[in-house]
């Protein structure tokens, strides 16, 4: 608690008090008006335009470089689009700290069991190998598919070369197919850059993902994206 009440950025939501006395816990947050990132991007009824897309997906990613460049580095676990929440600005914040998993200074990795949500867990969670911040860059890269697809890292409903949305996006990619991942008309060189940067995010190998640093440098669009290797799970 004392940790992230020390944190402060705009993309974090804010930590304003607790309460723990006796039996009782509690925690207070700023007021999230918006709703999720989730309700944002997967409602069946309109989604946010490209423009709106791509600042979300730089609010979240200064969001988590910021707690990987604390003084005691905070590796939050559990990035998904129901942690990324909206205030009455539209900014999204990351909340739930449930399960961060705090780095000393003089800490680049840790061992602890698997903690976070399936289709988002790091590779390397399966293999008792140890964690360090790239498992929160492997979590955003497939947050920021579904930001730019505007649909769900799995759908069983879709057609079978598309129910794994990272298969499908590497598949689409590889064919100069990218049209097919977007419900709407967007610009193909900026879908193209977004399509590299989330599968360069989504590597199997940690070392071979970017630090959230260069992933704000290349949403930025002031880096040159070379094309990624297939990622995991990809045929």
């Amino acid at each position: 608690m004392r940790t992230i009440g020390r944190t402060h950025h705009k993309n974090l939501v804010r930590l304003l008090g607790f309460c723990d006395e006796g039996t009782n816990r509690l925690l207070v947050y700023e007021y999230m008006s918006n709703g999720s990132l989730a309700d944002l991007i997967f409602k069946a009824d309109g989604h946010p335009g490209w423009d709106e897309r791509v600042r979300i997906a730089l609010d979240i990613a200064r969001g988590i470089h910021y707690l990987h460049e604390c003084e005691t580095r905070i590796i939050h676990c559990d990035i998904k689009p129901q942690n990324i929440l909206m205030d009455d600005n539209w900014t999204a914040k990351i909340s739930d700290f449930g399960l961060a998993k705090l780095l000393m200074p003089s800490q680049t990795r840790t061992f602890t069991g698997i903690r976070g949500t399936r289709g988002y867990l790091a590779p390397e969670w399966h293999k008792n190998a140890p964690i360090t911040v790239k498992a929160d860059v492997y979590s955003f890269g497939i947050v920021l598919l579904e930001i730019v697809c505007c649909r769900r890292n799995m759908e069983l409903e879709a057609e079978e070369d598309s129910i794994i949305l990272l298969d499908w996006v590497h598949n689409c990619f590889m064919d100069g197919e990218l049209e097919k991942l977007v419900p709407d008309e967007v610009d193909m060189t900026e879908l193209n850059r977004l399509v590299k940067v989330g599968l360069w995010y989504t590597q199997s190998e940690p070392g071979s993902r970017p630090s959230m640093k260069n992933v704000v440098t290349m949403l930025e669009g002031n880096a040159d994206i070379s094309v990624p290797p297939p990622p995991r799970f990809c045929s």
